[in-house]
């Protein structure tokens, strides 16, 4: 074996991997079996992440960066001026095994360009995963990027052997596809997702039946949206999320920032990357389609077609419905409960329980964690009045902004005060 070349491919190949950030480990229950590698149950995987939000305890890479589209967007573009490389169905499966003996991984995420066709590529991805299932006996994580366009007899073997499938659906409207990738069709990204969705429904019921019937894509399915290279609106953006997750039960949307990566007058201009704000509400809205029973209609329509920057979606959501306020702590249920500013689910499930041996004070919310900065001008309990009346939104807002702010500026300053302490102690 060439090590140097493979070291070659592995710097290129891991470094373009880094734009795909639907790389989650989570979701599976795979266990070791037959004395085999790794374990893919309960704390088998280990859930570490870069600062920005990308998980780094898989092995990430590219199977080749050779592209037969031009994808505007992609630094794998065809016509984009970059060193390209592709290993062979051995040399990943070699990587993976050497690297999980050695501890720096716990699975692997695999993606790739396309190189001949689709079906092609799809069926080498299929052949890493099964070398490592049947030939190396390997139990860990494995997450496989499908290929879109891929048969259906490809997809249905390639949830035979990976726990995860994702298709990225790229762009997310139609018309912004075909302007930045007008050799793609939409449709070739929901065939394959149909397929998974109806597979990983037949295979549960069946295993209801018959135990023995194999695993099939355990954690399931998910895919991956560029924002801010087409134009959307976070509207746009997130009802295409909402449609996703309905119609293919997703387990997770993963919203990715534009970065440009080469001169193209369909693009924004170079220096105009997405803000990781912006990102963080599509995430934080994402959240409260999936966990907090909001309806996406509600947080994003016409009058109101972008996030706020400033605010998170479920303050500013409040604030533009103050009729609905102020909610008793004591009384409303669990939806109502979920809709105050301040107050996270787990603290929802606290107060419902509480409540039920006594009526809830302020300490007492204060003693479950809620954030009651924001939370007491939507509340009201057995020890206080209601901090909302006769105020408006803007007011509201300001109050809130400015003792986050002020939180802050104590916080920074504690932090300073403690670094130049170090600092005179060290001298």
């Amino acid at each position: 074996m060439n090590f140097e070349r493979i070291k070659e491919k592995l710097n290129i190949l891991a470094d373009a991997a880094k734009y795909d950030v639907s790389c989650s480990s989570s979701g599976s229950k795979r266990a070791n079996k037959n004395k085999g590698l790794g374990d893919s149950s309960g704390m088998g995987i280990c859930h570490t992440y870069s600062e920005d939000g990308r998980c780094v305890s898989l092995l990430k890479i590219l199977l080749t960066n050779h592209c037969i589209f031009d994808c505007a967007y992609c630094v794998t573009r065809k016509s984009n001026d970059i060193k390209r490389a592709a290993f062979k169905v051995q040399e990943v499966v070699d990587l993976t095994i050497n690297f999980y003996r050695r501890n720096y991984i716990e699975g692997l995420f695999l993606s790739s360009g396309i190189f001949k066709n689709a079906d092609y590529t799809m069926e080498r991805l299929i052949s890493v995963a099964k070398k490592l299932r049947e030939e190396e006996n390997f139990n860990g994580y494995i997450h496989l990027k499908s290929i879109p366009g891929a048969s259906d007899e490809l997809m249905r073997e390639a949830g035979l052997y990976a726990d995860r499938l994702s298709v990225n659906i790229e762009i997310p409207s139609e018309k912004g596809l075909k302007l930045l990738a007008p050799e793609k069709n939409r449709k070739d990204f929901i065939q394959p997702m149909e397929k998974v969705k109806n597979e990983i429904l037949q295979y549960k019921s069946e295993k209801k039946l018959i135990k023995s019937t194999p695993l099939y894509a355990p954690a399931g399915q998910s895919t991956q949206m560029i924002v801010g290279a087409s134009g959307e609106t976070d509207a746009e953006i997130m009802y295409t999320s909402a449609y996703f997750y309905k119609n293919f039960n997703l387990k997770r949307v993963y919203y990715s920032g534009y970065i440009p990566i080469s001169y193209d007058t369909r693009l924004p201009s170079i220096g105009t990357e997405v803000p990781l704000l912006r990102e963080n509400r599509l995430y934080q809205t994402d959240w409260l389609l999936r966990f907090y029973g909001f309806d996406v209609r509600e947080l994003l329509n016409k009058e109101y077609p972008n996030l706020d920057s400033d605010i998170d979606p479920k303050l500013s959501w409040a604030l533009r419905n103050l009729e609905q306020f102020p909610i008793d702590i004591n009384k409303a249920d669990k939806r109502m409960l979920a809709r105050i500013p301040g107050i996270g689910m787990k603290s929802v499930y606290k107060i419902i329980q509480a409540r039920r041996f006594r009526n809830l004070t302020l300490e007492h919310l204060k003693a479950i964690g809620i954030a009651l900065n924001r939370a007491k001008y939507f509340i009201v309990c057995n020890s206080r009045d209601f901090e909302i009346k006769d105020r408006t939104a803007a007011q509201i807002k300001g109050l809130i902004l400015q003792e986050s702010n002020s939180k802050f500026r104590g916080a920074y300053s504690q932090q300073l005060n403690l670094f130049e302490t170090n600092k005179l102690t060290s001298a």
